[in-house]
């Protein structure tokens, strides 16, 4: 039995792709029963309950990781990482191959929300055929769960229903749609007329038609929002569309007040609620990151972890003497003969 154990044990060990041991502290395996993956049924639960549902976009390795943590409810990888990320005036940019990058990062950082991944501009207009290759590279190159798509218009609807047909969740988005800017003349509200108004709760029904699980409204007053959210059976997410949506979305950047750069706050929008003050937390520790390592108190020993006996330090300066390193030789000396108890070199006093 206990051989068996050790087997099994030994086995797992040679299996992982994870180093036994390792200079640096790496990321650790990700705790699979801490809680129950989200799923479209999940949500759908929490709707029919009338529990708000949280979204959250994230881009990368530790931004997944954090959304994880924080046990929201659905991450997305949106198109947005054009403008946050890569620094872009729009989202229009970014290409499919860059956003499975992003999707793989966030997949190994994020098990345990439901990861949607959107199509970028370009991968799903020319047809439904395309539209449906691309959803399929998000789910199995990318490692999503679901991809989202933006726009109401029937070639959009048949593209939605399609993906739907092809056995991949969809979530819609409609409003404000950031990739329509070219005909939208800009990042405008939607719905402030009678007839914008109607178009996104017809839009909105259409995509539940299709087939969609779930519809972001962006940027649409708030009574267009709860008549689309009263009218539809499927979750509304709104972004900048009030509070009675069916749950909420914000970029993570931005509800983290993360980045301070003009060019960062012409994009951040108005209805963004800032969580915190990152950005600033960041500055600071990268100000007096600069000034201990100016004033040679970084690193200190605590931060000076691998030694060399004495002894090894004599031979190493012998070696280096004869190499015709002298200065080398009495620098090595030098380090040692400074160094504080723990093998590191002593704090300034």
């Amino acid at each position: 039995m206990r051989g068996s154990l050790l087997a099994r044990q030994l086995a797992r060990r040679l299996l992982s792709n994870l180093p036994e041991s390792t200079v640096y502290g790496g990321p650790r395996p990700q705790e699979a029963s801490a809680a129950r993956r989200v799923t479209v049924t999940t949500l759908r639960g929490k709707h029919r309950r009338g529990e708000p549902i949280t979204v959250v976009t994230a881009y990368d390795y530790p931004s997944a990781v954090h959304v994880d943590s924080a046990g929201i409810d659905v991450c997305l990888v949106g198109d947005s990482a054009a403008m946050v990320v890569h620094g872009h005036d729009t989202t229009l940019p970014i290409s499919l191959d860059l956003m499975l990058e992003h999707c793989r990062a966030v997949a190994r950082g994020a098990p345990r929300p439901l990861l949607v991944g959107d199509l970028p501009f370009g991968c799903y207009e020319s047809s439904a055929a395309q539209a449906v290759d691309s959803a399929v590279r998000v789910l199995k190159e990318g490692g999503m769960d679901a991809i989202k798509l933006e726009g109401g218009a029937p070639s959009r609807i048949t593209a939605a229903k399609a993906i739907v047909e092809a056995g991949i969740a969809v979530m819609g988005h409609v409003g404000l749609t950031p990739q329509a800017i070219s005909v939208l003349g800009g990042f405008r509200p939607q719905g402030k007329t009678v007839d914008s108004a109607v178009k996104v709760v017809e839009t909105a029904l259409a995509l539940q038609e299709a087939g969609c699980f779930s519809v972001v409204l962006e940027c649409v007053p708030a009574p267009v929002a709860a008549a689309a959210t009263s009218a539809l059976q499927i979750p509304t997410i709104g972004i900048g569309a009030g509070p009675f949506c069916s749950g909420q979305v914000l970029v993570y950047h931005d509800l983290l007040g993360m980045m301070q750069h003009p060019h960062h706050a012409k994009v951040t929008p108005k209805f963004c609620k800032q969580f915190g003050d990152v950005g600033n937390v960041i500055n600071r520790a990268l100000s007096e990151y600069k000034k201990e390592v100016e004033t040679r108190t970084f690193p200190g020993p605590s931060h000076t972890p691998y030694k060399i006996t004495p002894t090894d330090v004599d031979g190493f300066a012998n070696a280096l003497q004869k190499m015709g390193l002298s200065d080398a030789a009495d620098a090595a000396a030098a380090a040692a003969e400074n160094s504080g108890t723990d093998g590191g070199p002593k704090e300034n006093s």
